[in-house]
């Protein structure tokens, strides 16, 4: 297994952790800023959270660098963001930071594109992310990492940063998945 490979799976395993520090009652205590009080385990989390969304961009830096590209990586560097994110959007619902109505739709996304890759999968074929795709994750995971930090430093402002980031992240979802089944739907015309 090459480097990028083993490094997408460490953000695989930074999940469970990340979910511990967010949903275990550590009491670590708050920190107030901007008018906000923001749980240290929600710092913690964040941290944790943004930590793991850059290996992202280290693995995939990596992999075109020194041509380590394989379809294990094309398989699992997508599922490691969509299993890191939908976790923590569903931690936000659970904290009544994210409203479900635009976690469920995001998560449905992911859903539909993963059985879509299934199906390609079946004939061979490995779709690799492309660029809308990237861009969605990456409005994704700007959306949780704000939402995770209560919109801090913007709230002060009085900035919905957090919010407007996660309308955009899930009209680039919804963009980004039309694009997936628009360029793949002879997947379907083909299937018996």
């Amino acid at each position: 297994m090459n480097l990028p490979n083993k490094i997408t799976i460490s953000r695989i395993l930074l999940i469970p952790v990340f979910m511990v520090i967010m949903l275990a009652d550590f009491h670590w205590g708050t920190i107030k800023a901007a008018g906000t009080v923001l749980p240290v385990s929600h710092l913690a989390g964040a941290i944790l959270f943004i930590i793991a969304s850059v290996t992202d961009w280290v693995d995939g830096y990596y992999a075109r660098k020194y041509n380590l590209v394989t379809n294990l990586g094309k398989f699992l560097d997508p599922l490691a963001d969509k299993l890191l994110v939908s976790a923590a959007l569903i931690i936000l619902v659970e904290f009544g930071l994210a409203p479900a109505w635009m976690v469920i739709i995001i998560i449905s996304r992911e859903f539909a594109v993963t059985g879509l890759r299934l199906i390609v999968a079946g004939e061979g074929e490995v779709i690799a992310a492309n660029m809308l795709g990237k861009i969605k994750t990456w409005t994704q995971i700007i959306a949780v990492a704000a939402l995770l930090l209560h919109n801090l430093p913007f709230e002060y402002l009085s900035i919905p940063f957090a919010q407007i980031f996660l309308w955009i992240a899930v009209i680039f979802t919804i963009v980004s998945g039309w694009d997936y089944f628009a360029k793949n739907k002879k997947a379907f015309l083909n299937s018996k």
